[in-house]
């Protein structure tokens, strides 16, 4: 077991951590959950890993011994709102990380309360303004269980009860409700630009038929060059005077 005052690490790098592609993934799950470092990213793939080997490892047992270990997985699991009760082993198995990362505090409390931002969700709890029933928690990386959900409120001396508010659009926050009507209105002017555009490109392919009549002045040049071939005859009557 070891000793209890060195714990263990209960997260694993990648493979390649410096894969291009492995980073630009890393940081777009980091901005859309607001976490703070990329180990709170590996815990989370550790904690995932360690659901779908103990998946597998049911799949590989009689059906007397997965009979009896098969429920005690599910109902852990459908206690944190992963999976449903009627849910199978494969459903274990089809897990995503997003899916462990939408159990947390920090993002549900952003759903239900209405925060701007994952990261000002993160200030919140961090500094004591959000609670479970009758108890503040102070991490955001707790996970939530379905009873607890509809328990998640403020503490009625937060100041995020008079500055926060349910959305009047489905866009989210009171700063981007008239963002789609500026986005339909952009798209319009620049379809409107693009069609007063298309006059000017006809009219350019027309003076195209007056580069062709300069051209056509090419072959008077190598009349020209026809022209050097007398020269040297002049040069081959020099032996003859040189004979005299």
């Amino acid at each position: 077991m070891g000793d209890p005052k060195t714990s263990r690490k209960i997260w694993k790098k990648p493979k390649r951590p410096l894969n291009y592609d492995l980073i630009m993934d890393e940081l777009k799950t980091l901005g859309t959950f607001g976490l703070k470092t990329k180990r709170e990213l590996w815990k989370t793939q550790t904690e995932l890993s360690r659901v779908r080997l103990q998946a597998r490892s049911l799949l590989a047992l009689g059906q007397e011994a997965r009979g009896r270990k098969e429920p005690i997985l599910m109902q852990s699991l459908s206690k944190i709102g992963l999976v449903d009760q009627n849910s199978t082993l494969d459903d274990v198995l089809n897990l995503q990380v997003n899916d462990l990362l939408e159990r947390r505090l920090q993002t549900i409390a952003q759903k239900k309360l209405y925060f701007k931002t994952p990261y000002q969700a993160r200030q919140a709890i961090v500094h004591g303004h959000v609670m479970i029933e009758n108890s503040v928690v102070t991490i955001p990386s707790y996970v939530v269980k379905t009873e607890e959900e509809e328990k998640i409120r403020l503490i009625p001396e937060s100041r995020f009860n008079e500055t926060l508010s349910k959305p009047k659009s489905d866009l989210g926050t009171p700063e981007t409700e008239n963002l789609e009507s500026e986005i339909n209105n952009q798209d319009k002017n620049e379809e409107s630009t693009v069609k007063q555009d298309v006059p000017k490109e006809s009219t350019v392919k027309q003076d195209v038929p007056k580069e062709s009549t300069v051209k056509q002045d090419v072959p008077k040049e190598s009349t020209v060059k026809q022209d050097v071939p007398k020269e040297s005859t002049v040069k081959q009557d020099v032996p003859k005077e040189s004979t005299e």
